[in-house]
């Protein structure tokens, strides 16, 4: 597996993994716009990840499996100082799903998150009936933090969601209140 840094190059791999695997996805998390699926608006979106990037604000790595790729892993909402924090989110292509490459994604991308991008924090989010994403962020020293009810409505079912958290140095757990 090897994450690289999203680049203009990458548009037509990231096309065809979005538009793939479009409905296995907008099964999981928000669907994007349709106009997201169209060369002017997937263009459009693609550009604007990019200056986020170049500014430092989100970090979006595809996700590279012998040539193929599998997934991205995306750093967004990134909050320099005082809170050197970011949103941690990923897609793996089904294909892809249950062969420990999300652990490994997200292993990587918090090496790169504390090591090279200079954070401290991290959050995420899963929906409860999301177990394999759960175990993916709880391997990778995610702990949860929160529970909020019927949070994000997909297909017009409210959903919970649950939030997790993982610091750059361990911390030690928070007594009870």
């Amino acid at each position: 597996m090897e994450l690289i840094l999203l680049r203009a190059q990458d548009a037509h791999p990231l096309w065809v993994l979005e538009t793939t695997h479009r409905a296995y996805f907008e099964s999981w998390v928000n669907p994007r716009p349709d106009n997201f699926y169209t060369p002017v608006g997937f263009d459009h979106a693609l550009q604007a990840a990019l200056q986020l990037q170049a500014a430092g604000q989100a970090f979006h790595y595809l996700i590279w499996l012998g040539g193929e790729l599998a997934g991205r892993i995306n750093l967004t909402q990134v909050r320099p100082a005082p809170y050197h924090s970011a949103s941690l989110g990923y897609r793996i292509a089904p294909t892809h799903s249950g062969q420990g490459l999300a652990s490994a994604a997200v292993q990587a991308v918090m090496h790169k998150a504390f090591q090279v991008h200079g954070l401290q924090r991290l959050e995420a989010t899963a929906r409860p009936e999301n177990p394999a994403s759960i175990r993916v962020l709880e391997k990778n020293g995610f702990h949860r933090f929160g529970h909020s009810r019927c949070s994000i409505q997909l297909h017009r079912q409210w959903f919970d969601l649950l939030y997790f958290e993982a610091h750059a140095q361990p911390q030690a757990p928070a007594a009870p209140v």
